[in-house]
């Protein structure tokens, strides 16, 4: 089969579908392989190590002619146009994002979202969400040390002590868990909030103290376990138990890191204003949700401010700011997925019987397979 990897074109988007390192495998596997000039130039692979493994360079129209098109983004509209009918489409194509889907659907793409795969041991190797929020976590962490006018660790030196910096993570997944154990390399005091108890293990054994928030009800406890590794909206009074709670830790907090989401949902506010407020000043926040709306409503999603002498900080894609790893991850990911729709004997197999497969097709022949509702 003949891929195409086109460049990236949203804003600030560094990162590539496809390294040289898998570009070499695809080959070996017996497709061809044709790379946008230039689509790999922000993460260190120039278009000189993609003909190195036997890739051809072209033009974004040649990428998108291709049989199959790997992006990390979901296409725009114009590059929707480029695809012929039939094109297989793989990339996080933002599954609830019912326009894009239809966009996608009429253009009579076989489109599969990465992100939709079921978080499941056998998805592991595959599973986009969990390698880019790991980065994701990790960078937020060197962005708020850059961005704080105190040391992380504490020292002791001849000219005093300086004390060491006291970081909030909020969020316990994949991206809390790699800020908890980043901050706690470079020496800060950390404590950590999530509201699922089965992640207190975790915390504790990356070196922070789990704010722990009780359960009053089965209610409680049920919704508290998540579903399928993700957190579930929590009832009104376990919120206003956990704000009440969180609110005094923020309030003796240097770095604040905000990594909660829910899947298709805006993003749950933890930080309030009155919060920021309470903060001392030269405190940061990094709110990873900033795209889905923040976990701060003061947030700005793609910028830097400061208010109430906090320092906030609304990055929307930091993966991209690691972009060479990012992508390198992302890459192995994708060649992964492709394992289950190719079969050596018969080519290109959609195997609807595949969980994984399943799951991650969006739409086929102009039908949509997608529930965006």
């Amino acid at each position: 089969m003949r891929i195409g990897i086109p460049a990236e074109t949203l804003a600030g988007e560094a990162r590539v579908a496809a390294t040289p390192e898998t570009v070499k495998k695809l080959i070996a596997q017996g497709h061809t392989v044709v790379v946008q000039a230039d689509a790999g130039l922000r993460a260190d692979a120039p278009d000189a190590d993609y003909i190195a493994v036997g890739a051809t360079i072209g033009s974004r129209e040649e990428a998108f002619a291709a049989e199959m098109v790997l992006k990390v983004r979901p296409p725009t509209t114009e590059e929707i146009g480029l695809m012929k009918p039939g094109t297989v489409l793989v990339g996080m194509l933002d599954p609830f994002n019912a326009d894009g889907l239809q966009a996608m659907t009429a253009a009579g793409l076989t489109a599969f979202a990465l992100e939709a795969a079921p978080r499941t041991s056998r998805a592991q190797s595959m599973d986009v969400l969990s390698s880019q929020a790991n980065i994701g976590g990790y960078k937020a962490v060197i962005l708020a040390a850059n961005i704080y006018q105190r040391f992380m660790p504490m020292l002791m030196t001849a000219a005093g002590t300086v004390k060491a910096a006291r970081v909030v993570v909020l969020g316990a997944g994949v991206a809390g868990l790699q800020a908890i154990a980043t901050a706690k390399r470079l020496g800060a005091v950390i404590e950590a909030s999530d509201v699922r108890p089965a992640v207190k293990e975790q915390v504790e054994s990356l070196g922070a103290k789990f704010i722990d928030v009780p359960f009053e009800t089965d209610e409680e406890r049920d919704i508290a376990q998540g579903v399928g590794g993700y957190a579930r909206p929590m009832p009104a009074s376990w919120m206003q138990r956990q704000s009440a709670l969180v609110a005094e830790r923020v309030k003796q907090a240097n770095v604040v890191i905000s990594t909660a989401l829910i899947p298709g949902r805006r993003a749950p506010v933890l930080i309030t204003e009155d919060m920021v407020r309470s903060m001392k000043p030269g405190s940061v926040i990094i709110d990873m949700a900033a795209a889905q709306g923040g976990n701060c409503p003061l947030t700005e999603a793609g910028k830097i401010v400061v208010k109430h002498g906090v320092t906030l900080v609304g990055e929307t894609n930091l993966p991209a700011l690691v972009a060479a790893d990012a992508s390198a991850l992302y890459a192995r990911n994708v060649l992964d997925f492709l394992k289950l729709v190719f079969d050596k004997e018969k080519g290109f197999v959609v195997n609807r019987e595949d969980d994984i497969v399943a799951s991650c097709l969006m739409c086929r022949d102009g039908q949509l397979l997608r529930k965006t509702a």
